[in-house]
């Protein structure tokens, strides 16, 4: 096993939590490996709609970091109403493991579907800075012009995207992703 290797345990470790916090009880002790590394935990309802993504680029403990995203993307995500018990045959968990982060890149030294991109801008005295995952530009089909024009709206910029091209400090970082139904979480618990 590859160390920064997503894997579908560590879904079905975020089932665990999920569950355990949704029935008011402790966390079984998870049984992978430990390591420290950012993540990401990105709950969807009937295969493709958004129901929560919460994650760090902190590196942390896997199980820790696990536990707090799962709850935080269930629960916390302003964007949603929090997960509920009758949605679990619904759901599917993904886990994104952060690695390779490449720092100093320009606005277009990145490749759709590879790279996870993080911005960081100054314009008129204000401090912007916003990220996507990798997989959000390749699903919604958008090259980098289009991705970043919404990156930069992500990040508060209300003016033409074009002005502050040249401005980005320009992060790249790639993910392991793991995926797991709930049906396929029950079948791994039996």
């Amino acid at each position: 096993m590859q160390i920064n290797q997503a894997l579908p345990i560590h879904c079905a470790y975020c089932f665990d939590v999920l569950i355990a916090s949704l029935q008011k009880k402790e966390v079984p002790k998870p049984t992978f490996q430990d390591f420290d590394v950012p993540v990401f935990v990105t709950f969807h309802a009937n295969k493709e709609d958004l129901r929560g993504c919460i994650g760090t680029f902190s590196p942390g403990p896997l199980a820790q970091q696990l536990a707090k995203y799962t709850y935080m993307s269930a629960f916390k995500d302003s964007r949603f109403p929090p997960i509920q018990t009758k949605e679990l045959d619904t759901l599917d968990v993904g886990v994104s493991l952060l690695v390779n982060f490449q720092k100093g890149k320009k606005w277009n030294q990145w490749e759709v579907g590879k790279h996870g991109i993080i911005i960081d801008f100054s314009e008129g005295g204000r401090e912007y800075g916003a990220t996507f995952l990798p997989e959000v530009a390749a699903e919604q089909e958008w090259d980098i012009n289009t991705t970043l024009e919404h990156l930069i709206a992500k990040a508060g910029y209300r003016k033409n995207y074009q002005n502050v091209l040249d401005k980005i400090d320009l992060t790249t970082y790639e993910t392991s992703k793991a995926k797991l139904t709930y049906a396929e979480y029950l079948e791994l618990k039996k």
